[in-house]
């Protein structure tokens, strides 16, 4: 999922990692600066319009590598999460360091997770401009409920509970989306959907060269 423009680092400094409250966490994440870049895969290619596969080995060296470049692809596309089908890798994981609507920044992974909405009586659809790292350089207004709760695990097979309100809600639904091997463009009607694809071809390579630009600084 890509930051909208017009939405930077929440200026309120409290932060959760993976889900729990802490006092101070870096701009940059150990996992970044751990990680290598990888290349994001591009709407139309088969990885991301797939369900991708449990994770059933945890604890492991190829794991915590690919989180560790995933969040490093992350920063360098300039998003708030990554699924792992965006790199090329059918798993169920994905990787977010998102602000919510109150201003707190929330980083962290989850492996295998299962979304939560509210129930139907009680949920309240935001209809908000959205964009997808692998849709580069589209947004379009996309309704997601406004709350969600994800469960899943963390690297080591420890259970996680994460729970997002407004923006972060989106982002937990966005990512989750892919998983499941969707985009954000398969809930848009066929005149959005194909407006995203026009801002898409147009823009594109703008987005792939300030990407290119960023990883050779970070390098």
């Amino acid at each position: 999922m890509s930051v909208r423009h017009e939405r930077s680092r929440p200026v309120d400094r409290r932060v959760h990692v993976m889900g729990r409250p802490v006092d101070s966490y870096p701009d940059l994440p150990p996992e970044a600066r751990r990680g290598s870049v990888r290349r994001v895969t591009v709407v139309g290619e088969e990885v991301l319009s797939r369900p991708c596969r449990e994770v059933t080995a945890f604890d492991s060296a190829e794991l915590s590598t690919l989180i560790d470049d995933m969040f490093l692809t992350m920063y360098v596309a300039d998003g708030a999460g990554l699924a792992a089908n965006q790199v090329g890798t059918d798993l169920r994981l994905f990787v977010y360091d998102c602000p919510d609507d109150h201003g707190v920044r929330h980083v962290g992974h989850i492996i295998n997770p299962v979304l939560d909405l509210p129930d139907p009586g009680s949920r309240r659809l935001l209809d908000d401009f959205e964009g997808c790292l692998s849709v580069p350089g589209a947004t379009m207004a996309v309704p997601r409920t406004d709350r969600a709760v994800v469960r899943g695990f963390d690297k080591d097979g420890r259970p996680l509970v994460v729970e997002g309100q407004g923006y972060f809600a989106r982002c937990l639904q966005h990512e989750t989306d892919h998983l499941a091997g969707h985009t954000y463009l398969d809930r848009l009607s066929k005149r959005d959907r194909k407006e995203a694809l026009r801002q898409m071809e147009a823009r594109r390579e703008d987005v792939f060269a300030r990407r290119a630009d960023k990883a050779a600084g970070l390098g």
